[in-house]
């Protein structure tokens, strides 16, 4: 098993290369887990991923939880739903495209469920440069769904790092892990060049009794 590779690219912004699994249980208290995880679909994508996923699901101890997953079941994160969003995908052959937005909190109290209406970066569907990962997601999409929490913000599946880049442009503290070393490498050239603008200072994590992560 290769040892997690850890990469910090600012104060308060780390990325590791590794199994999700293999990194959490080092970290300390996060306070949302915003993420695109492998979840189960009909494109053969990532399958080899999902249970990796519903593990992570299950055993991150975090207050508020934003994740994408299929229509047809809720994520297993053990925390009260309080919102489901949809990601209206504007640019598909489909005029009735969209994907699933799970969010959970703690405190039970609902939130109101948003229409999100980004297009799908892709080749050939955007003028938007494609960053090669399969899956990846507009900035302005990340972006509206980190600016819905508070606090440190960790992406257990990164993917090519768009919630990273969404954290930077919103001076937001965050912690990527991903494992395939080619998305890795995008992923830290892409929020590496987000944190190159001129920045405020990071806002301090919100203070939460939770112990350390562990599966």
């Amino acid at each position: 098993m290769t040892k997690p590779r850890k990469e910090q690219l600012a104060e308060g912004v780390t990325l590791w290369l590794g199994d999700c699994r293999d990194v959490l249980p080092s970290l300390s208290t996060v306070d949302v887990v915003v993420t695109d995880p492998p979840y189960p679909n009909n494109a053969n994508l990532f399958l080899d991923g999902i249970q990796a996923a519903r593990d992570i699901c299950k055993a991150i101890d975090c207050d508020h939880w934003i994740v994408f997953w299929t229509e047809i079941e809720a994520p297993p994160v053990p925390e009260p739903l309080c919102a489901v969003h949809i990601w209206y995908r504007t640019n598909t052959n489909r005029p009735d495209n969209y994907e699933a937005i799970f969010e959970f909190c703690r405190d039970g109290r609902k939130r109101a469920s948003r229409v999100m209406p980004w297009c799908v970066i892709a080749p050939g569907l955007t003028g938007i440069i494609a960053s090669g990962h399969p899956t990846e997601k507009h900035v302005g999409l990340m972006r509206g769904l980190v600016e819905r929490t508070d606090g440190l913000v960790l992406d257990p599946f990164m993917g090519s790092g768009t919630t990273g880049v969404a954290c930077a442009n919103l001076d937001r503290q965050f912690i990527g892990v991903e494992r395939e070393p080619k998305y890795f490498d995008i992923a830290c050239r892409r929020i590496s060049d987000a944190l190159k603008r001129p920045r405020l200072p990071f806002e301090q994590p919100r203070k939460i009794e939770q112990g350390t992560l562990a599966l």
